[in-house]
């Protein structure tokens, strides 16, 4: 109807996940969120990936997400259910995720993940089915003093991902509707799929306050050794957001 303001991708992602009774199962915090986002080729990336593609004016993305999570813990019982959360309810992470749907269903693919948490490495796959895999991590995410800079390196394989950002955050302001960044950062569907079995769960947060900013990678072999396409991705954008306090995190759901 002319006239009428569409929602934001928020606003439907926080339908779509009370749609289900009982959602959200899961509250946490993502602070200080870096995404770096790179083109790569679309033909070569599907063989990787177990969905249909979501394609930008028919251009495949893959975004490396640096963050902290803090105090993860159920949505209800309180204290007296904080300590099962408590040995994996903060730590970073580093994820490598590309754009999927299913049917009219937009959302994120994980690809893998690197956390600092060695339990949650474990619980990871057995719940949700993602990809999870230990790696040393520091994160200096100081946007307060224009410093922003990170470092992981896989426990296995020593392979490094290492980062310098120039970032001059002052402003924080949500993505243009209709933007590449809208579409890369704006994502409240996550699916997963472990052997056959493909999941999906679906989160919610206001829309990210975000600024762009330029990266400067240091070192990348963790990413190029593991996937040939991505010696050639092309790094195109980044955007730094301080985060959230509390993030909805739904339940694991079997793909149908």
């Amino acid at each position: 109807m002319q006239g009428m303001v569409r929602s934001t991708l928020s606003e439907e992602g926080r339908e779509r996940l009370l749609s289900r009774r009982g959602e959200p199962l899961f509250l946490a915090g993502w602070l200080r969120t870096l995404f770096m986002h790179f083109e790569v080729p679309a033909e070569r990336l599907q063989k990787d990936v177990p969905f249909e593609l979501d394609l930008y004016e028919r251009k495949a993305y893959v975004s490396l997400v640096a963050f902290t999570m803090r105090d993860m813990r159920f949505r209800r019982g309180g204290a007296m259910l904080s300590w099962l959360t408590k040995p994996i309810a903060t730590h970073e992470f580093l994820n490598v995720r590309t754009y999927v749907k299913n049917g009219n269903e937009r959302g994120i693919y994980f690809l893998t993940e690197w956390l600092s948490n060695w339990l949650s490495v474990q619980l990871g796959p057995l719940l949700y089915g993602l990809p999870y895999h230990y790696a040393k991590i520091n994160y200096r995410h100081e946007h307060e003093r224009g410093q922003l800079s990170g470092q992981v390196r896989a426990w296995i394989t020593g392979r490094s991902f290492e980062y310098e950002v120039d970032c001059k955050a002052d402003a924080f302001g949500r993505c243009e509707r209709g933007s590449l960044d809208e579409f890369l950062v704006e994502r409240y569907t996550a699916y997963t799929a472990c052997g056959p079995v493909k999941r999906f769960f679906r989160i919610w947060h206001p829309p990210w306050p975000q600024v762009k900013v330029e990266v400067m990678i240091r070192k990348g072999s963790l990413m190029w050794d593991r996937w040939p396409w991505f010696a050639g991705a092309r790094l195109v954008g980044a955007n730094y957001s301080p985060g959230f306090n509390e993030v909805w995190m739904g339940r694991a759901q079997r793909v149908k």
